[in-house]
């Protein structure tokens, strides 16, 4: 079974980003009204019920029109009438879940599918028996491809110094503010020791470009910043050795590839999601985690015992790198597909 770009429909929301993304990578696109019902105001809530409710309609055409074999789902309230829509017309669904916990969303939405792919084996706990297949977290190809070349080669991409540690600091395409001006604060002192490349998303871009002006020169020929990083992603994540970041679900998988340790620092207003993901990695010898309210004064004195201790790293990094199912996306191609042989028998 081919899932060539004219066998595949994304359904997404209006008005959000995917109308450009999916497009751009040749996949068929169609869009409907929702919008979030949890955590929001009594008006918007209702607004939205009255959209979601409607959407499945428009879901139910959109299925009649397309037919497909299989439902795929990645959690999200665009996915609550499309799986409604689905089950009404007995096409089978699976949902994946990135993070080690279920939020709300696909609690729900699992109750909808035949199967839940999950990164890891701790997901199992919170799904009935037999419905949980753990593939691992897929990564981009440009990733995969950068995990095999020459650390020197991706250093060169940034004009930097195989000799000096580096560290990578990603808080995501929008940043994580609490980590970018923690990290400024404590940069001269950090610069003496690492090289380091810098992510800040697009947010804090501005203030992170004027900080690095009152760098010195000397400073500034071991500091990288960028808002974001596209081609160059994979070689930045190559060139590290040490990574620190948000504890989103993409670290689960990033991490693991590049045989990465990390220091975790968890968004405290994500509910449980990136705590229990950093534990996840901490309990199993891959990262530290520091707590958003004390980065402060924890970050500089942690990256410093990190600098210091070779040994730790060492083992760090190879403990990050035995949680690593290289085949994810294979795993969860095969998965989509199985459930899509099973339901045209």
């Amino acid at each position: 079974m081919g899932l060539a770009g004219e066998n595949i429909l994304w359904i997404g929301t209006s008005g959000q980003i995917e109308e450009s993304l999916v497009p751009r990578a040749n996949v068929r696109l169609e869009t409907i009204a929702a919008g979030p019902i949890a955590g929001v105001p009594w008006r918007d809530k209702m607004v939205n019920t009255a959209k979601m409710t409607w959407s499945v309609r428009t879901a139910n055409r959109i299925m009649a029109k397309f037919k497909p074999d299989v439902l795929f789902m990645t959690g999200g309230y665009v996915n609550v009438p499309v799986a409604l829509a689905a089950r009404v017309r007995r096409i089978p669904a699976l949902i994946y879940l990135p993070d080690i916990e279920p939020g709300m969303a696909i609690s729900q939405l699992s109750r909808l599918a035949e199967v839940v792919a999950a990164t890891t084996e701790s997901s199992k706990a919170f799904f009935p028996a037999g419905k949980v297949v753990v593939t691992g977290y897929p990564i981009r190809e440009q990733l995969r491809q950068a995990v095999k070349i020459d650390r020197e080669q991706a250093l060169n991409k940034f004009d930097l110094r195989p000799s000096r540690r580096t560290l990578l600091v990603t808080g995501g395409s929008r940043g994580a503010r609490s980590i970018n001006r923690a990290l400024m604060g404590i940069l001269p002192r950090l610069l003496d020791t690492y090289q380091v490349i810098h992510l800040s998303g697009t947010l804090d871009w501005p203030e992170v470009l004027a900080n690095a002006e009152t760098l010195t020169d000397e400073q500034r020929k071991t500091y990288r910043p960028y808002p974001f990083l596209h081609q160059r992603m994979g070689a930045a994540f190559r060139s590290a050795d040490l990574v620190l970041a948000r504890a989103g679900a993409s670290m689960l998988g990033e991490c693991p590839a590049f045989g990465l340790p990390a220091i975790l620092v968890p968004y405290p207003y994500a509910w449980r999601y990136q705590k229990v993901n950093a534990e996840y990695l901490v309990e199993r010898g891959a990262a530290l985690m520091l707590e958003d309210e004390r980065l402060n004064d924890q970050l500089l004195p942690t990256l410093m015992d990190m600098v210091r201790d070779s040994d730790r790293l060492e083992r760090m990094a190879v403990a990050s790198r035995n949680l690593e199912i290289p085949d994810a996306e294979d795993r969860l191609a095969r998965a989509i597909q199985g459930l899509a042989l099973r339901g045209t028998k």
